[in-house]
């Protein structure tokens, strides 16, 4: 099996998907509709941003973890992105884990982990 994309470039893999982004939870965890294509949909799954871990919204970091939430909210939420799982695979809480890449006009797609930890609203974290 294929390693995943390195989070630089769009994803190229069978496991990408066309998505709209319906809630954002906190700053790693958001609510999809994904396109499967040939009109077959999967709306409300819950998705967990891979390789990052954002300030929990309770707690000694709320005030840091709401900054991350509204970040996120502000980058993607109510807005059509690429969507790559990560092998398909679901981790703890049942959440699938992605990557999340937000096309731009006349640039690259933006790797929205990648621009959560450039803000300082998350750190990487191998899981």
């Amino acid at each position: 099996m294929p390693s995943p994309t390195p989070a630089s470039a769009p994803p190229t893999q069978l496991f990408q998907y066309r998505a709209h982004i319906t809630a954002v939870y906190d700053g790693d965890t958001c609510t999809v509709d994904i396109d499967l294509g040939l009109g077959i949909w999967v709306r409300g799954e819950k998705l967990r941003l891979h390789r990052i871990n954002a300030p929990e919204l309770r707690g000694a970091d709320e005030t840091k973890g709401k900054a991350a939430r509204d970040h996120l909210k502000a980058l993607i939420e109510g807005k059509t992105v690429l969507l790559q799982t990560i092998k398909d695979r679901r981790e703890k809480y049942g959440r699938y884990l992605a990557e999340i890449w937000l096309e731009q006009p006349n640039a690259a797609a933006l790797n929205i982990s990648d621009a959560l930890v450039t803000a300082g609203q998350a750190r990487y974290q191998d899981y």
